[in-house]
């Protein structure tokens, strides 16, 4: 089983979009997420991945519904989206993996065809849950690490 963390940006109506390089998902655009690594909190991955994909610094603001996704072949997925805001502009960012980074307007990102949108159903899900504002606090993590 595998963690993805990433976050909805928005500002101004427009959500903070990459558009990817990886080989199976060229040119489409998501929103910025990548795995959780090994001993790493899941809101801690968030925020590194948040920064390796666009240059910018974020805090966590609230939790998206998590969704687990399953791909033939391949293993479970377990994504977990989160809401945050900009505490830090851009300063570059990894571009062996990300094309471009943009602010896209959110009706234009709902207007994306599947070749246009990586993970289109989650994506699509994860847009209509933060129009819908559901959004739930931070404290539903318990952000400890047990060592046991």
């Amino acid at each position: 089983m595998v963690i993805i963390a990433g976050c909805i940006i928005e500002k101004d109506n427009k959500i903070l979009m990459v558009k990817e390089s990886k080989k199976e998902c060229y040119g489409k655009w998501n929103i910025p997420a990548g795995h959780v690594e090994e001993g790493e909190l899941i809101t801690a991955g968030a925020i590194r991945e948040i920064y390796e994909e666009t240059g910018y610094k974020v805090k966590l603001t609230g939790t998206l519904p998590i969704l687990c996704a399953t791909f033939e072949g391949k293993e479970t997925r377990i994504m977990v989206r989160f809401t945050a805001d900009v505490i830090e502009e851009s300063n570059g960012y990894d571009t062996n993996e990300i094309l471009d980074v943009q602010w896209i307007d959110m009706n234009d990102i709902k207007n994306m065809t599947e070749e246009e949108l990586r993970g289109y159903d989650i994506n699509m899900q994860t847009i209509k849950d933060f129009e819908a504002k559901n959004i739930y606090p931070m404290d539903i993590f318990n952000n400890t690490m047990y060592l046991r």
